[in-house]
């Protein structure tokens, strides 16, 4: 089992920027390719950015990318997302998951193994 744990959210303005962590606990972090989502109000959820398990490879969606940077720290169990140039249409609840297996694997939503609750990030225009 793995369990994780998000933080980071909150309300910031059009063109800001936050820091998302995703803590886990349990079993080997580092095993696991790691992979952010968000489900905005509406609508249905969606692959934002993954992480290989070592941090060599990463995959983006064409929305964020050149805007949020995925990276992780396997010696403190945290992967982080890092969201700038924020647009109010990226306000949502920003999930990180796991799984065994490759980060393009990990760019399914439904070949994710563990989730967090979830963390809302909201923008303001």
């Amino acid at each position: 089992q793995v369990q994780l744990v998000e933080s980071g959210g909150g309300l910031v303005q059009s063109g800001g920027s936050l820091r998302l962590s995703c803590a886990a606990s349990g079993r080997t972090f580092s095993s696991y390719a790691v992979g952010w989502f968000r489900q905005a109000p509406g609508k249905e959820r969606e692959f934002v950015a993954v992480i290989s398990w070592g941090g060599s490879t990463t995959y983006y969606a064409d929305s964020v990318k050149g805007r949020f940077t995925i990276s992780r720290d396997n010696a403190k169990m945290t992967a982080y997302l890092q969201l700038d140039s924020l647009t109010p249409e990226d306000t949502a609840v920003y999930y990180c998951a796991a799984r065994r297996g490759t980060a393009a694997q990990a760019q399914s939503i439904s070949g994710m193994e563990y989730w967090g609750k979830g963390t809302l990030v909201t923008v303001s225009s």
